[in-house]
Order: C-alpha cells, then sequence, then structure tokens
C-alpha cells in the first residue's frame, strides 16, 4: 500500500515517501518497520505488548525497545475518528454506489455535512 502513497504539498510535484506513518499496532511487525526503516520513513507504531514480552523475555538478545512518538500518535486518531465520521453514513460504509465518481461524490458530500455540523456546533 505505501508504494502508492502520493504526498502533496501546497507546491510542488507530489513526493513519493512520506516523512512518517502513523499505523494501529496491529502494523508493528517486524517486517513492517523494516520496510519503512529501509524506506527512511518514521514508524509511528506502538509496539503489541506481547511483542514487547517476547522482547524483554530474550533478554540482551531481544533488542531495543521500539521507539513511540506519542504526540504524532494521537494526531492519528483524528483521522480515525473523522474516518468513522464518514463511515457512519451507510452509503460510504457499504460502498453502494457502482462507480468510483459518485463514491467520491458521496464521500464530499458527507465531509460537507460535517463540516457545516461542525460549524454550527462551535461557540
Amino acid at each position: 500500500m505505501l508504494k502508492k502513497v502520493r504526498v502533496r504539498l501546497p507546491v510542488g510535484r507530489p513526493r513519493t515517501r512520506p516523512r512518517a506513518v502513523a499505523a494501529d499496532n496491529a502494523y508493528s511487525s517486524r517486517a513492517n518497520r523494516a520496510y519503512l526503516r529501509k524506506g527512511q520513513i518514521k514508524a509511528v507504531i506502538p509496539e503489541k505488548k506481547d511483542q514487547a514480552a517476547n522482547r524483554k523475555r530474550k533478554g540482551s538478545r531481544g533488542g531495543r525497545p521500539v521507539s513511540h512518538d506519542a504526540e504524532l500518535y494521537k494526531e492519528r486518531y483524528t483521522v480515525e475518528r473523522l474516518i468513522n465520521k464518514l463511515k457512519a453514513w451507510r452509503g460510504i460504509a457499504t460502498r453502494y454506489d457502482k462507480t468510483p465518481e459518485s463514491y467520491l461524490a458521496g464521500l464530499h458530500l458527507r465531509a460537507s455535512m460535517i463540516w457545516l455540523n461542525d460549524l454550527l456546533q462551535a461557540p
């Protein structure tokens, strides 16, 4: 999936390598971390409890604990909450739309509804 990522800034052509990848701890495998390390991408993925226990059980042969930027990981939850708000709309969650264009239009409509709702609730 990371091979298809294109990071677009306001100016210039899209970059093909993000600076960091924030993911759930389900993606904390050694292979995923090695792939990110090889591409010089910062992994913002917490370590699973069983992986930490296995590493500690091995002692000095278990390696170092993985680093994890907690502040950057908090931003992941902001995006995840937005995705959950989008999926609360049945048409998006079940992908009833037949064409990519109509699905994208539904995403835009739902995002506009969320944005307007947040504007109306702001103090």
